[in-house]
C-alpha cells in the first residue's frame, strides 16, 4: 500500500512540473506578427536555455528605449554560427521579432542582421532569411 501511495504522489507531481514545462516554452506571450526593429546592441547573453540580446530603439518621438529579446539557448546559436564574436556591444542591428502581446519592449526572436550583412535565424529551426528583410 505504501509503494502505492508513493508512486501516485511522484506520477501527480511529474503532471504538475510538465505542465509547468508546457506553460513556459508556450509563444502565447508573443503576438502572432512580427515586427522589424534596428537599434544599438547594448548587451548580449549566450546563455542556456534562453540567449537575451538588449537593443536600444528609438521610439516614435526619438527617445531611447531599451528592447529586450528573447532566444533560444547558446548551444543551438553556436550550431549557426552565433558565437560571442558575432555580435558586439555597439553594433547596430536590424531584428525581425514577435513583440510582447502586454506592449512592452520584448520581444521572441527570428532573425538578426549583424553589423556585416548576415542573417541568422535565432530562431533555431530551418526557416531561411526573408527576402524583405
Amino acid at each position: 500500500m505504501r509503494f502505492k501511495s508513493g508512486f501516485c504522489l511522484v506520477a501527480i507531481c511529474s503532471l504538475a512540473f510538465a505542465g509547468a514545462a508546457l506553460a513556459h516554452h508556450s509563444p502565447s506571450n508573443y503576438s502572432n506578427t512580427y515586427a522589424d526593429i534596428e537599434g544599438v546592441v547594448k548587451e548580449i547573453h549566450l546563455v542556456v536555455p534562453h540567449s537575451w540580446v538588449y537593443v536600444e530603439v528609438k521610439d516614435a518621438k526619438g527617445e531611447p528605449r531599451v528592447w529586450l529579446l528573447e532566444a533560444i539557448g547558446r548551444t543551438t546559436l553556436e550550431r549557426i554560427g552565433v558565437t560571442p564574436d558575432y555580435l558586439k556591444v555597439g553594433d547596430s542591428i536590424k531584428a525581425r521579432c514577435y513583440p510582447l502581446r502586454d506592449g512592452s519592449a520584448g520581444c521572441r526572436l527570428g532573425f538578426i542582421k549583424a553589423k556585416d550583412g548576415s542573417i541568422k535565424n535565432w530562431n533555431g529551426d530551418n526557416t531561411p532569411a526573408p527576402s524583405d528583410f
